[in-house]
C-alpha cells in the first residue's frame, strides 16, 4: 500500500492573523454540514476580579490573566498602563492581538500592526511573527514578504517555533530566499524538538525521502507517529500506512485501519480510498465489506483520489450493493458538492 509525495502546504502564504484559523473539515457526521465561525460581536466581558500577588514574589501579568480568562476589556487597560508605565513588549504584543481579534476593542489592523512593530523592535518574538503573518497576508498595510522574511528569521532565532516552521518552509520551496533543504531540516528539527506537530510532519517527509536529511524510515515513523497523536490529519494517514506495511515501525493493521478510518471520517480523500481497499480485499483485523468499500471509494473519488481497481471492483458488484453504498455516500457526497460551490 503506497501513497504519491504528499506536498508540505505552505501555510504561512495564505495566514491573515497571528493565530492560523482552523482548517475547514469534513464533519463527523456527514449529515451536517459546518457552519462558519463569525466573530463575536457582543460586549466585553465585566472587567476581571483582581489577582493577588505573593509578597516578595513576581509582579502578576494582570493584563494576560485577564485575556487567559476572556476578559478583554479589563486585558486592554491593564496591558495599557504597562505600556504606559514600563514600554513593557510584552503588553504591546498584547495590544496588537486585541486589536488583530477585535477582542474588548473594535478590530482595527492599522493599530494592531503598529503595536507588534513596537513590540518587535523592542525584542519579541511573538510580536515578530505576529507582525511577519501580517506582511505576508497584507494586512495592516501592504504586503511585504521580504520584511516577513527577515521577521520570521528573526523570531526564529528567537526559539519561535511557528516561526521556525514557517521559515523552513520558505527555504524547501525556495520563496524569498535561496532554496536550502539542509537549512530547512535544521528550522523542522529546531520546532519539532519543542512539539510543533506541523514541524514533525515536515521533518518525517525530509526522512521518509531523504531530502536534506539522511534517509530514514525508523525515523520518518517517529516524527511521523508523534504529529498524528497531535492531530495533523496528513501524518496520521502516513502513519497509518507506515503502520499498514511495516515501514519503519512494526506492522500494526489494526491501528492502520483505525486511523485510516479516523482519518477518512475528517474528510481526507487518500485515507478514504485506503480504507475502501482494505474494505474491499480484507485485512486480518477487518472482513471484507462490499457496501462500505463502494461507498468510501465513491467519496473519495469525489474528493479527487480515483482508483481503477476500486472502479472495476464497483462494476463487478450488484445493483442493490452498489444502490446501497450510493445511498450511504450520498451525505458526503452533497456535502463535498456544496464546499466546492
Amino acid at each position: 500500500m503506497r501513497t504519491g509525495q504528499l506536498a508540505i502546504p505552505l501555510l504561512i502564504l495564505v495566514a491573515l492573523a497571528a493565530v492560523r484559523p482552523a482548517h475547514a473539515q469534513a464533519p463527523t457526521n456527514p449529515n451536517t454540514a459546518p457552519r462558519p465561525v463569525k466573530p463575536s460581536m457582543r460586549p466585553a466581558p465585566a472587567p476581571a476580579p483582581p489577582v493577588a500577588s505573593k509578597p516578595g514574589g513576581p509582579e502578576p501579568d494582570l493584563a494576560f490573566g485577564a485575556f487567559q480568562r476572556g476578559y478583554y476589556l479589563t486585558a486592554f487597560l491593564e496591558a495599557t498602563k504597562r505600556v504606559n508605565a514600563k514600554n513593557d513588549p510584552k503588553s504591546m504584543t498584547l495590544l496588537g492581538e486585541l486589536y488583530a481579534n477585535g477582542l474588548g476593542v473594535p478590530n482595527n489592523d492599522a493599530e494592531a500592526a503598529k503595536w507588534y512593530g513596537l513590540a518587535a523592535e523592542r525584542g519579541d518574538r511573538e510580536a515578530m511573527f505576529a507582525l511577519a503573518m501580517f506582511k505576508i497576508g497584507g494586512r495592516g498595510g501592504p504586503r511585504d514578504p521580504a520584511e516577513a522574511t527577515r521577521l520570521l528569521t528573526a523570531a526564529a532565532k528567537l526559539g519561535h517555533p511557528a516561526a521556525g516552521y514557517d521559515l523552513g518552509l520558505l527555504y524547501l520551496d525556495g520563496q524569498q530566499v535561496p532554496q536550502d533543504v539542509k537549512h530547512a531540516a535544521e528550522l523542522f528539527q529546531m520546532a519539532a524538538q519543542v512539539g510543533n506537530s506541523e514541524a514533525q510532519y515536515a521533518l518525517a517527509t525530509l526522512y521518509k525521502d531523504g531530502r536534506g536529511v539522511p534517509q530514514d524510515a525508523r525515523e520518518a515513523a517517529r516524527l511521523m507517529g508523534l504529529a498524528a497523536q497531535a492531530g495533523v490529519i496528513a501524518a496520521e494517514v502516513e502513519y497509518a500506512i507506515a503502520l499498514f506495511n511495516g515501514s519503519g515501525v512494526t506492522k500494526d493493521e489494526a491501528r492502520a485501519a483505525a486511523l485510516f478510518r479516523k482519518a477518512a471520517m475528517q474528510g481526507n480523500p487518500i485515507a478514504q480510498n485506503r480504507l475502501a481497499r482494505i474494505l474491499a480485499v480484507g485485512a486480518s483485523v477487518m472482513a471484507p465489506d462490499p457496501v462500505q468499500a463502494v461507498k468510501w471509494h465513491l467519496i473519495a473519488k469525489a474528493g479527487g483520489a480515483g482508483d481503477s481497481f476500486l472502479d472495476d471492483f464497483m462494476q463487478k458488484q450488484s445493483a442493490g450493493t452498489r444502490a446501497a453504498a450510493e445511498k450511504a455516500a450520498k451525505p458526503w457526497l452533497d456535502y463535498i458538492a456544496q464546499t466546492r460551490s
